[in-house]
């Protein structure tokens, strides 16, 4: 039996945490990481299940790889992840999948693919509320050396009345502190320029010991202090969750990068409260001032979305006038798409018509794309310190990095290189993207 493994990963920067986490375990175990799908033994593929988008995807991959498989008849094919753990015993009976794993089980990753050799199909979906990974070093590719991400959180308590997480992911546990600062440090050690600390709700992590009590804000702070010379990001932020105390800590961290992800979803309390987000309006306006008043030169961003369940179009209105009045760096903005198995796809009657949402989407973006301008072309002349990510897709002769602040800036290369941190005065701008030169100021 040959032991190449393929990852391929959807949705969002947890799944590509948990991709390195599965990596790792199979690693010790004697597989290996193939760069290229056709060189593969086992195929595993990691799903996202929070929009019904994301699940099409999966399914139209399948149908890919079964071509390969024809070519192959060794070939073993995994679902992982939250599409796995929605679906479970079901995704077994496409034809090319072999085995299935929820997010809890990859540590029987070895095994389940050693039965698959043997025409077994098994399928493991089973919860397990200790399980966090903790201690396991994630194995990054050899050419993604710079950023660096750390679950410190799982799963997740809030129930939100649209959101299939709590269902796929189980209930939330946060990741031994001890571990996570061992884990920064060997991403230090490695060279790395930039880490992110992940989880469903990150403001809510919370671990104790005989030693210490450690929430979020003293997390962060202690990741901070063992990696003064990295750059310290995080998502995703709950507001209910978002404490003075955080906010204070990312004041005085220099290293801890001046950009919040704060999803809103609904400018509407109705709404809101139909969500289940468990905050108003008026709470996350005054998280929104006090991170503006304590930190000037903060970037923000935020989900959102429309046409959930009950949304007319007073509650739209107050959805984009929230909007204008933080004005958002950026946003992802979506239409509400009805996820089985949730609160609101049991309880709540899905009805916005179809062209609603496709039109209030379409306001929302407009809107935004003009924030967005407004706020970029706000930066021309100033500068700002910028971690180089790679070339340009336009152009080998142009570089793009990021701000502190998570904008995206393209300049002329000059010989610079991914991973080096360099500042960039702002000459031009559009919607998303900022354009500067080098400086040596």
């Amino acid at each position: 039996m040959n032991n190449k493994i393929y990852i391929e990963t959807y949705g969002c920067q947890m799944n590509v945490a948990d991709s390195e986490t599965v990596a790792s375990i199979l690693d010790v175990n004697n597989y290996k990481i193939a760069s290229e799908i056709n060189n593969a033994d086992v195929i595993i593929i990691n799903t996202c299940s929070v929009r019904d988008n994301a699940e099409k995807k999966i399914w139209s991959r399948l149908d890919f790889i079964k071509s390969i498989k024809r070519k192959n008849k060794n070939l073993i094919v995994g679902i992982i992840g939250c599409m796995a753990q929605r679906i479970g015993e079901k995704m077994l009976e496409h034809p090319i999948v072999d085995f299935v794993a929820g997010p809890d089980a990859y540590r029987y990753l070895p095994e389940l693919i050693s039965n698959s050799y043997l025409n077994n199909k098994f399928c493991n979906t089973d919860f397990n509320i200790n399980e966090t990974y903790s201690g396991i070093l994630q194995k990054k590719k050899d050419n993604e050396n710079m950023s660096g991400f750390i679950a410190i959180t799982r799963g997740c308590n809030n129930f939100c009345s649209y959101c299939i997480v709590p269902y796929t992911r189980g209930r939330e546990r946060s990741a031994n502190y001890n571990d996570i600062i061992n884990e920064v440090k060997k991403l230090q050690e490695n060279k790395f320029k930039e880490l992110t600390l992940l989880g469903q709700n990150v403001n809510s992590y919370y671990f104790e010991d005989n030693l210490n009590k450690v929430n979020f804000p003293s997390l962060i702070e202690m990741v901070a202090k063992n990696a003064p010379e990295m750059r310290i990001r995080f998502t995703t932020s709950h507001p209910k969750d978002l404490s003075d105390e955080l906010i204070d800590v990312i004041a005085r961290n220099k290293n801890i990068c001046n950009h919040i992800h704060l999803p809103v979803q609904s400018g509407s309390n109705k709404i809101l409260e139909r969500m289940n987000r468990k905050y108003t309006r008026e709470w996350y306006l005054n998280r929104i001032n006090v991170i503006k008043s304590k930190i000037p030169d903060i970037g923000l961003s935020s989900d959102i979305f429309c046409g959930f369940s009950g949304e007319t179009e007073e509650d739209f209105q107050q959805t984009l006038s929230l909007m204008e009045e933080v004005c958002y760096d950026m946003a992802f903005m979506f239409k509400y798409s009805e996820r089985p198995g949730t609160y609101a796809a049991k309880s709540l009657i899905d009805d916005v018509p179809e062209d609603v949402k496709k039109e209030r989407l379409n306001r929302m973006i407009h809107l935004q794309n003009k924030i967005s301008l407004k706020k970029n072309k706000a930066d021309i002349g100033k500068t700002f310190e910028v971690l180089v990510e790679g070339f340009s897709k336009r152009s080998k002769e142009m570089l793009f990095g990021r701000t502190e602040q998570n904008k995206v800036v393209v300049f002329p290369s000059l010989n610079k290189k991914q991973g080096d941190t360099v500042m960039i005065t702002i000459k031009d701008a559009s919607s998303a993207t900022l354009k500067g030169e080098i400086t040596n100021s």
